[in-house]
This record gives structure tokens, C-alpha cells and sequence, in this order.
């Protein structure tokens, strides 16, 4: 079907990995959770500009070209572990910084600075950017189902991101409506919301470690 071998194993394949805990999809939820709705969804922008651009460096070859050279892979490993642990350390002190307020009223309106600090959808598209565990996916599971005798491989390519995308914007949808409710428990029980976004930044912090020892 226009140059994509296997669609369905395709289609089942990428849902399996996209429902899988990613930092990307970990950092949506913390968003929407913390912040609601309308911010969640400008996080899930984010991943999905971000898998547009790595989707566009796999079919032009950028991303098996950086795969082999190890240099450069390593500095974007590195880079992203970096990264990942700079979030963590502020989900850290946003939970601290909660957890000194626990006993004040939680019905106040949010500070408005806060988002503007935060920019959810620059920062979702740097750690969708800069984790190689994205890049390797779309190297070596993406390009395997485009036809390489099919004349026009940007249709089969463009069929394999709409398919991708479907998929993903049904997943972030689902974690944002899930953090909508997270939201409302949060802005009443501040100790819940300190301690699961201490977790949150616990498990930033191991992404990043994780990433930082693995392998090129």
C-alpha cells in the first residue's frame, strides 16, 4: 500500500512503543497534571513537532548518519541525559517549594509566572529532540516498513507519519484528560502533589542516568 510493507505490524508496533513510559510522555502528563488542560496539550505540541523533525531526519538520512558516527551520537546522549536531569532537579524544587506551602490555601490562582518559566513546548520538543532512544526507533523501525523499490518513498513515508502521529495524538489526549483529573487532586491535597511530583523528578533523574550509561 503506496510503498509501506506490513502496515498492520507497523500500526501495532507503534502503538506498543508509543504506550511505553518515555520522558516525553512522562513530562506531558506532569504538565497537565500541575497545570491543566490547555498547558498539557501545548507539551503534547511539542512531542509531536518533535517526532515530525526526527521522522523527517530518518527519511533523509540524517539520523543513520549521526547513528554512525559515534562522536556526535555520544555528545547527543549526553546531551539529552543533561537535560533530562536539569528538568528533574527544578520538579524537584517545585515539589519542595509545595511542600513548604502544604498549609496554605490551595484555591489561590496559580502565579503567572510560572509558565513563562517553564515553556512546556520548547522544553517537550528539546527532550524529544535530544533522546537517541527516539532517533534509534525511527532508524531502525521506521525505515524497515518503506518498500525501497516503490517510486515515490516520501508517500510511503508521509503514510508512516500519519499512522505514527494517529496514534500518538490518542495517546497524549488520553494522559492529558488523565492529568486534568490528577490537577483537581492536586490543587487540594498539596502533599500529593509534592510527593508525586518528587517522584516524577526521581524518575526524570533515571532517565537520565539510564541514558548517560548506555551504550552508543
Amino acid at each position: 500500500m503506496l510503498g509501506v510493507a506490513n502496515l498492520p505490524a507497523y500500526a501495532l508496533g507503534t502503538l506498543l512503543i508509543i504506550v511505553l513510559p518515555g520522558p516525553s510522555s512522562l513530562y506531558t502528563l506532569s504538565v497537565a497534571a500541575r497545570r491543566g488542560v490547555r498547558t498539557g496539550y501545548r507539551a503534547g505540541a511539542g512531542v509531536f513537532l518533535g517526532e515530525m523533525v526526527l521522522m523527517l531526519l530518518a527519511a533523509a538520512g540524517v539520523a543513520s548518519l549521526l547513528q554512525a558516527n559515534p562522536v556526535a551520537f555520544a555528545v547527543v546522549r549526553y546531551a539529552g541525559a543533561g537535560y533530562l536531569g536539569w528538568i528533574a532537579l527544578g520538579m524537584l524544587r517545585a515539589a519542595w517549594k509545595t511542600w513548604r506551602t502544604r498549609k496554605e490555601p490551595a484555591d489561590g490562582p496559580q502565579t503567572p509566572e510560572e509558565p513563562a518559566v517553564e515553556r512546556p513546548f520548547r522544553r517537550s520538543v528539546l527532550i524529544t529532540l535530544l533522546n537517541p532512544k527516539a532517533i534509534l526507533f525511527f532508524i531502525s523501525f521506521f525505515v524497515q516498513f518503506v518498500d525501497p523499490a516503490y517510486p515515490y518513498p516520501a508517500l510511503s513515508f508521509a503514510v508512516l507519519a500519519v499512522v505514527y502521529q494517529s496514534i500518538s495524538v490518542c495517546y497524549i489526549t488520553a494522559l492529558i484528560l488523565g492529568g486534568t483529573y490528577l490537577s483537581a487532586q492536586f490543587r487540594r491535597r498539596k502533599r500529593l502533589s509534592a510527593g508525586l511530583t518528587t517522584g516524577a523528578g526521581a524518575l526524570f533523574f533515571g532517565f537520565a542516568a539510564k541514558l548517560a550509561t548506555a551504550g552508543g
